[in-house]
């Protein structure tokens, strides 16, 4: 590392600080959104029941990956909400088909993650 780099590795930290702050500010807000509270249940219930089944790493694995691509979803679906409403507060045909659009991924991601969740869980289950 040469001498330039190192002498703004702090500015560098504090830059990170910042982000990780507002990213933590962004969950704050998804979570304040119901559908993010249910999402937030129903990935309770998945680890509490992985944990009582004792499940593998690969099994986790598949869990993790599911719950994570509807926690994704749904903040995106969020976002283009947020920032919709802020464009133009009043009806727009185009700003409903992208939010229906969002919705749709939304809804998408949960399918799937149902889908994971019963090749997981079923088996185990019988």
């Amino acid at each position: 590392m040469i001498a330039s780099q190192s002498a703004s590795f702090p500015t560098w930290v504090e830059g990170r600080k910042g982000s990780f702050r507002y990213a933590l500010q962004g969950l704050r807000r998804l979570y304040r959104e119901r559908n993010a509270r249910i999402h937030a249940v129903a990935t309770g219930c998945v680890a509490a029941l992985g944990a009582v089944l004792g499940l593998g790493r690969v099994e986790w694995a598949l869990l993790v990956l599911a719950v994570t691509a509807v926690w994704v979803a749904e903040a995106m679906n969020t976002a283009l909400e947020v920032l919709s409403d802020a464009t133009d507060p009043l009806h727009n045909p185009l700003i409903g088909a992208a939010k229906d659009v969002a919705a749709g991924a939304v809804l998408l991601a949960a399918t799937g993650a149902v889908g994971v969740g019963l090749l997981v869980f079923v088996p185990r289950l019988l």
